[in-house]
């Protein structure tokens, strides 16, 4: 099976970089194949007859080995990540962007509640099962970050721009 995964907060801002060919051979490492990173943001496309939720366990020791911190990161099926594009809650215009946060898991309501509470005419924002859907009008007046979102859902998330998960499909699924 194909799969995509999220890594959060490497290549970003200066901070906790580490090269995509590092990257791509600690997966292989942990046994994963046809691996294959897509831009510096720390996205790895690969295969595996792992289940999701067991790929963490295979990689997270890996990972955490070679940077000597842990990195946490979002896996995704290839068909999930395909969904996302297909069926996404919002349609951008002209100078605005959507943005996909990949989460743990489904916050429960009241949490949800509390992002949904930041909407404004310059972020609207949408929860479909594991993802955050925000569409941000105005990049100037936005209050959205990633830190925004995880202090107020009160987990760990990373966030992709749609283009960049759509250029993923296209090239990958």
């Amino acid at each position: 099976m194909k799969y995509v995964a999220f890594l959060r907060a490497i290549n970003v801002g200066g901070h906790a970089i580490i090269k995509m060919t590092d990257l791509k051979k600690i997966f292989e490492s942990a046994g994963l194949k046809n691996v294959q990173t897509y831009i510096q943001s720390g996205n790895m496309i690969f295969e595996s007859e792992e289940k999701a939720e067991s790929l963490a366990k295979q990689i997270e020791p890996q990972l955490e080995n070679a940077a000597e911190y842990k990195i946490h990161f979002f896996v995704r099926t290839m068909r999930e990540v395909r969904s996302i594009v297909a069926k996404c809650l919002f349609e951008a215009k002209g100078d605005e962007t959507v943005f996909v946060a990949f989460l743990d898991k489904k916050p429960a309501t009241k949490i949800q509640q509390a992002l949904l509470a930041l909407k404004s005419e310059v972020d609207d924002f949408a929860f479909k099962g594991r993802e955050l859907y925000h569409l941000r009008r105005n990049r100037e007046k936005s209050i959205f970050s990633n830190n925004l979102v995880e202090k107020t859902l009160k987990m760990l998330t990373t966030t992709r721009n749609l283009t960049t998960i759509t250029k993923i499909v296209e090239k990958y699924g």
